[in-house]
């Protein structure tokens, strides 16, 4: 799950940053927010992508809650 979500958030970065520079500054926004769902994450232990990760059925918790 974890290493499902870093690729994830990577793919997000690296697309948003493409799209920020080829397309429009406003994909900038979309950068800022994953970094701040990556730092909330980190703090309150609860990441909504591996929320949505868990009821798409692609993913389970490692603890298995």
């Amino acid at each position: 799950m974890h290493y499902l979500i870093r690729r994830i958030a990577g793919t997000f970065v690296l697309a948003s940053l493409a799209l920020g520079y080829w397309v429009s500054p406003y994909f900038y926004l979309f950068t800022a927010f994953v970094g701040l769902n990556l730092l909330q994450s980190s703090m309150t232990k609860w990441c909504l992508m591996e929320t949505i990760l868990e009821k798409a059925g692609i993913a389970e918790k490692p603890d298995g809650r």
